[in-house]
């Protein structure tokens, strides 16, 4: 059985066109399948009560059944379950209320069972999509073919002695969720947007904490070529021959060397084909030293390694109302967050894709924006506030100047009681010194002119001593700007330009 996942209706984009790569006979296109490898958000392992806190003491963080000690039985975390879940639930995928887990064999130093429990034939997740937006009102639909549950392995050194090598079983029996796509991906800019569109939603989710440098996101990258107008064939007839042999490019961790990776192995097969040779399937490494990728071992396929249902584990079978209980707890994810801050506040599609890239921003803007002009809010916050944290390497979680103190800010600025350059030096207090910026704003003295009797007497003064100006004005209204200025300056910047505009124009009969 399976459970579908409510589908809200994708925003409608046009498709962006394939990358075109030139050989040097003829022009060529590429096809591109991700499996992501995404670690479970999780303080236990998949089959174990082991900690998954990552930098502890190697081999400090293994359970007997992590290690493959005689006897020891794996039992099922049922959080890691509802992690997938959940996941599943926000990539718009079928969820199977019956998956099995199975064996799969091979044998390596840092898999101490050799073999690794996971799901081949019958995965927790089933069909979704992710919809990749590339700018200019263009999107990719990503299909999701599976997601599947299974454990990490562990991790082999070889740098800390020059005759032995050492393996950390720290990460072996961590809850991976591997997330296959199909070969929807036409471009290394699309490849590594997909990826990062994955990571923001299963952190939208808490599903993923998406720390690629840590490991706990990372992907294989299948790359074949194909003349154009072959996928278009294969996409109506399901022929898979008319495409050109893939390879795949093992433990991506950097969307930069992701994208690096793919216009040079697509390059390398173009060379191979044009020379009449033929692209052999293998699993290759990306060497980013040499920005190259290199053979690693022949493409293995299922049977090689001799996959059967796991003995020690049941079938697994969660119950609908559980799923239902799961879909109901689901977050706002980023597109429908995304489309909310555009009709609510007013903002362009760009500002609202800056505002919730993370939850935590988006959260952010939002308290900041309460009972207040949106606009305004989402430009402080992302020309002001983004800008500077952007500047000095911090997160929103790291900033000096709070919610609470933007927004008190922007009462001022709102209320006429400050001027936008004296806005721009409060903020400026706030983030070195902090404070109340009602209170900061009167210890400092910055407070607008809100007298306009002083403002007309400096504004008069000025049409008496420059009679030939207001002249050249009245002619061409843009010129009254330097009334303004002259006012701003003659009033040290404390009077507000809004009601100077409109006194000038009054004064000039614009």
């Amino acid at each position: 059985m399976t459970h579908t996942a409510p589908t809200a209706a994708p925003p409608t984009f046009t498709a962006p066109a394939p990358k075109v790569i030139q050989g040097t006979k003829e022009d060529w296109e590429l096809v591109i399948g991700l499996e992501v490898h995404a670690q479970v958000a999780s303080n236990a392992k998949l089959f174990s009560g082991a900690s998954t806190a990552f930098g502890s003491e190697p081999n400090s963080n293994v359970a007997f059944v992590d290690a493959a000690m005689p006897g020891m039985l794996p039992v099922i975390n049922e959080f890691c379950v509802e992690q997938a879940v959940k996941t599943g639930l926000g990539l718009r995928a079928d969820i199977h209320l019956t998956s099995a887990f199975d064996r799969k064999n091979y044998f390596y130093p840092d898999l101490p069972q050799g073999y690794q429990i996971s799901q081949l034939y019958h995965p927790i997740v089933g069909e979704g999509e992710v919809i990749v937006e590339m700018g200019g009102g263009t999107a990719r639909r990503v299909r999701i073919e599976r997601i599947h549950l299974e454990q990490d392995a562990g991790k082999s050194i070889h740098d800390m002695d020059p005759a032995l090598s050492f393996v950390d079983f720290n990460r072996t029996g961590v809850a991976l969720m591997e997330i296959v796509s199909r070969p929807d991906i036409r471009g290394p800019e699309e490849a590594a947007a997909y990826v990062a569109k994955l990571r923001q939603i299963m952190r939208y989710l808490g599903t993923c904490d998406g720390n690629m440098q840590n490991g706990n996101l990372r992907a294989d990258v299948n790359v074949s070529i194909c003349r154009p107008g072959d996928y278009e064939r294969f996409q109506a007839t399901g022929d898979a021959s008319v495409l050109g042999t893939r390879c795949e490019i093992k433990n991506m961790n950097s969307m930069r060397f992701i994208q690096a990776a793919i216009d040079y192995e697509a390059r390398r097969q173009i060379a191979i084909v044009e020379d009449g040779g033929t692209v052999t399937q293998e699993t290759r490494l990306y060497d980013p030293d040499k920005g190259e990728t290199r053979s690693m071992r022949s493409k293995e396929e299922a049977h090689d390694y001799r996959y059967f249902p796991c003995p020690d584990l049941l079938p697994l079978t969660i119950e609908q109302a559980w799923v239902d209980g799961i879909a109901a707890s689901m977050p706002e994810l980023p597109d429908a967050k995304k489309a909310r801050f555009v009709a609510a506040y007013g903002m362009t599609d760009y500002d609202a894709g800056v505002l919730t890239a993370e939850a935590e921003n988006a959260a952010f803007f939002e308290e900041v924006a309460g009972g207040r002009d949106g606009k305004i809010a989402a430009n402080w916050v992302i020309n002001e506030l983004f800008g500077r944290l952007n500047k000095e390497g911090l997160t929103v979680a790291d900033t000096p100047v709070s919610a609470a103190q933007l927004g008190g800010m922007l009462d001022l600025l709102r209320s006429g009681e400050i001027t936008g350059k004296m806005a721009k030096e409060l903020f400026e207090i706030l983030w070195t010194e902090g404070g109340d910026p009602a209170e900061v704003a009167a210890a400092r003295g910055l407070k607008a002119v809100t007298d306009t009797g002083a403002i007309e007497a400096a504004l008069d003064a000025l049409v008496a001593a420059n009679p030939e100006q207001v002249e050249k004005a009245r002619v061409n209204p843009r010129l009254a700007g330097w009334f303004t200025g002259q006012v701003l300056k003659a009033t040290g910047g404390t009077a507000d330009p809004a009601v100077v505009n409109k006194m000038v124009a009054a004064k000039l009969g614009l």
